[in-house]
């Protein structure tokens, strides 16, 4: 496990802000995590309301836009259609090439994706495909509200029946709307159904928020230690192999 591919069940439910604040949180732990968005519409990549700009924001790191995300639209529509509309192709494998060049100097990437698995992402590729491709353990984020139970089971078995190893969900925005008896059995049921632990609920931190203040509601809310266990153990083994 060299990296995660965060996925969620549908757009604008805070996968941006939990990727980037991830990788913000493990590089304060030492951690050298990049990120990675490889398609981006709606803005282009050197807009600051972008999420390519939000992900090297949030993560603090020092590679230039257009290697954290190589293809972006202006026009806010599924990706592949932006991608029809500015007479722009690409393909899987100029996707695992941006990839491998982020790889290259971060041993730990995050990859973001766009919208949920099932979004057209190329000619011929969903973005389950480029997850798969990979083979980066998937960190699903849901909403935490009424009917994320259904939108995050479909996800987790539409990622099984890709060959995709499913290492958990994150909830996002409680609190974005009043917590009741849904928010508070969801998790639960989730676990149940899905079979994939939830592993940690983030809170709404409103429209505008800083990214000390995100990395701090990461730290608090999502259990990272789990997440990052199979990488963690696997650089330890490495170093006592050098020794």
């Amino acid at each position: 496990m060299n990296g995660l591919f965060i996925t969620a069940t549908d757009t604008g439910v805070g996968k941006t802000l939990i990727a980037g604040g991830m990788a913000g949180v493990l590089r304060e732990r030492g951690v050298d995590a990049g990120v990675y968005k490889p398609l981006q519409s709606g803005h282009l990549a050197a807009d600051p309301e972008g999420d390519a700009a939000r992900l090297k924001t949030l993560a603090g790191v020092e590679d230039p836009l257009d290697a954290i995300c190589p293809c972006s639209f202006s026009e806010p529509l599924a990706p592949l259609v932006a991608m029809r509309r500015a007479g722009v192709s690409v393909t899987l494998e100029d996707i695992e090439a941006g990839y491998r060049r982020i790889a290259n100097h971060h041993p730990f990437v995050i990859v973001e994706g766009a919208g949920g698995l099932a979004v057209p992402y190329t000619e011929n590729t969903l973005v389950a495909d480029v997850a798969a491709r990979l083979g980066l353990p998937l960190l699903i984020v849901a909403r935490s509200s009424l009917g994320t139970v259904n939108q995050t089971v479909l996800t987790v078995e539409f990622a099984r029946q890709r060959g995709i190893d499913v290492i958990g969900v994150v909830l996002s925005g409680l609190g974005s709307s009043p917590i009741g008896v849904a928010e508070q059995t969801n998790p639960g049921l989730i676990e149940q159904w899905a079979k994939v632990p939830v592993l940690g609920t983030v809170p709404w931190l409103g429209e505008h928020f800083e990214p000390p203040e995100v990395r701090q509601s990461i730290k608090e809310s999502v259990d990272i230690d789990t997440i990052m266990s199979g990488y963690l153990l696997k650089k330890e083994n490495s170093g006592r192999g050098q020794q």
